[in-house]
């Protein structure tokens, strides 16, 4: 397979993981066991945690991190989409919509970084700098959350409030999702949440979250088809990632109402902060 160089390479960055000092599969699965708690503690999405987890404590290369959770994200959402569908919580028709601007984009995203030939430190700096932007603003989403679920429902339209510029705004905010998680595979969870909490105020919150999961589904996995053309995905990591992050989203699920939430989310945004700080300075 061509890789972003032009040369032929395996789908791991040689030159990050499979030196000596690569980490034993076990810590990847303890890794994915504690991001999956707090994914099922917490419910947002993993990228924001597994991807900086990757390149920060394990050395990962930003490339193969963003790849190898671009496919992870799509496999583990994949599940919580069939959930949410049999629960009736997701509205197909704003899902593509979404997907309309996302899933083009993406593919166009993943085409570009091929076509411009990034070498390897090239294309670490532009994702280092990207998944740092996309940190902050998530760490943003979730602070503000809340502030503005309650602002835009003090908004909310009348019933004849027109369709056709939320149709726009939507396909809009999926054009910038594509762009954003094909890069840093951060965004598709809290920014895309908030983004539809402002836009549909009137759609109760659980199919707006219903919605979220099930658009993620397309982009990752065509995000990930990009990510693995180039190169950059780790199927032995990916498989390490699973083997912890599964069970993690069940325990987390069950004591998630244990933990008050007032107190998660502050914390995990503080966490998220520091981080887009560090990979962006």
């Amino acid at each position: 397979m061509e890789g972003i160089n032009g040369k032929r390479r395996k789908q791991t960055s040689p030159d990050v993981l499979t030196n000596k000092d690569k980490p034993l599969d076990w810590a990847y699965t303890l890794a994915g066991l504690v991001v999956g708690f707090v994914v099922g503690l917490t419910g947002m999405g993993g990228g924001s945690l597994m991807t900086p987890l990757l390149v920060l404590l394990f050395g990962i290369s930003p490339a193969v991190a963003v790849g190898t959770d671009l496919v992870y994200a799509s496999i583990t959402k994949t599940g919580g989409a069939w959930v949410h569908s049999r629960k009736n919580n997701v509205d197909w028709k704003l899902v593509g919509w979404l997907a309309a601007g996302s899933v083009p984009t993406a593919a166009l995203t993943a085409v570009v970084l091929i076509l411009l030939d990034f070498r390897d430190e090239r294309l670490a700096t532009l994702i280092s700098s990207v998944l740092g932007v996309a940190l902050l603003l998530t760490a943003l989403a979730i602070l503000l959350r809340e502030p503005l679920r309650k602002l835009a429902h003090s908004r909310r339209p009348s019933d004849d409030h027109p369709e056709k510029p939320l149709v726009l705004v939507t396909i809009a905010t999926g054009v910038l999702l594509g762009v954003l998680v094909t890069i840093s595979s951060v965004g598709a969870g809290a920014i895309g949440m908030v983004a539809l909490l402002w836009i549909y105020p009137r759609v109760p919150a659980v199919k707006l979250v219903g919605v979220d999961i099930a658009h993620a589904v397309p982009l990752t996995a065509v995000a990930g088809i990009g990510h693995f053309y180039m190169g950059t995905v780790d199927f032995g990591l990916l498989g390490s990632l699973l083997l912890g992050s599964l069970p993690g989203i069940y325990l987390g699920s069950q004591l998630s109402g244990i933990f008050p939430d007032r107190f998660l989310r502050p914390a995990l945004a503080c966490t998220l902060l520091l981080v887009g700080g560090r990979l962006i300075f």
